[in-house]
């Protein structure tokens, strides 16, 4: 799209999206009598925007791209969502600077219908900063009842440091916990003013010398695939493929599956733990 298009784009856009608001909407008096138009005027939205109404006159032909604190106060005018306001600026060329508002994440029901099928499979999803936000049956018997652990807590990086099992159950806990330090990393790089990852890497950062010293080497990774052998206090030793799927619905989302090959030791010593986590009724629902 040429730089033009883009202009005249921007301005349609702001049209079609002031044409979708009542003077209600914005706080504003309804006045006398019908209007020749739906939504609200260019003046209005102007005013609301703190701007004159000759330059968001401009801003709706097409003739100037408008400033960063400009968008920005349209956004919020005009009550534009965050895909919405990732197009403005894409529109007029612009940087999103402003940290998108992130409410507590809930599993795509997709993931969950995915992940409840999986019954021989042990399998999480993992969300923002590594926090597990949901889990089967046979994964809670693999590593550890995540609904015993409090929401607030329930991060698989923390897990890994604070709960002692971790570093029995992980043959090579320290390949593990670098990794899932590496991963972290990546996280941070993604939402560096999430105030909760801030706080997990500062308390692991206090109680955790490894954790601190791993941190600050600055080492990332993404959530792909790999190998980990496991000593489970009940199926022995299991060496387990895991691999990622990401939602498209919300690519913070990644479901993480282990898996072995059909008929091996490991594929054995899964059925076996399937069978004990149906006996003592673990479930894969979150309980807060």
């Amino acid at each position: 799209m040429s730089p033009d298009a883009h202009l005249n784009e921007l301005g349609e856009f702001l049209k079609a999206r002031r044409a979708e608001l009542g003077t209600r909407a914005v706080g504003l008096p309804d006045g006398a009598g019908p209007r020749r138009v739906p939504g609200l005027r260019r003046e209005e939205v102007a005013g609301l925007a703190a701007i004159s109404t000759d330059y968001y006159t401009r801003l709706e032909q097409g003739r100037i791209q408008g400033s960063a604190p400009v968008l920005e106060a349209l956004a919020r005018v005009l009550h534009l969502d965050d895909d919405q306001r990732d197009y403005l600026f894409g529109l007029a060329g612009k940087e999103t600077a402003r940290p998108r508002r992130r409410s507590r994440q809930k599993v795509q029901p997709q993931l969950r219908r995915l992940m409840d099928d999986l019954t021989a499979t042990p399998a999480v999803v993992m969300g923002r900063r590594m926090d597990v936000i949901a889990w089967n049956s046979l994964a809670a018997a693999l590593v550890t009842d995540f609904a015993r652990i409090p929401e607030k807590h329930r991060n698989y990086t923390r897990i890994l440091f604070t709960d002692p099992a971790m570093r029995t159950l992980y043959a090579d806990w320290e390949t593990v916990a670098r990794t899932s330090v590496a991963q972290l990393r990546m996280e941070a790089a993604k939402y560096p003013d999430d105030p909760r990852l801030t706080a997990l890497v500062g308390e692991l950062s206090v109680q955790d010398p490894d954790f601190r010293a791993w941190w600050a080497a600055h080492q990332v990774a993404a959530l792909r695939v790999g190998t980990k052998t496991l000593h489970h206090p009940v199926a022995g030793e299991l060496i387990l493929d895991w691999d990622t799927l990401t939602a498209s619905t919300d690519p913070d989302q990644q479901l993480v599956v282990w898996t072995a090959e059909v008929g091996s030791p490991t594929h054995d010593g899964l059925r076996v733990l399937a069978s004990w986590a149906a006996d003592r009724h673990l479930s894969g629902r979150p309980v807060d």
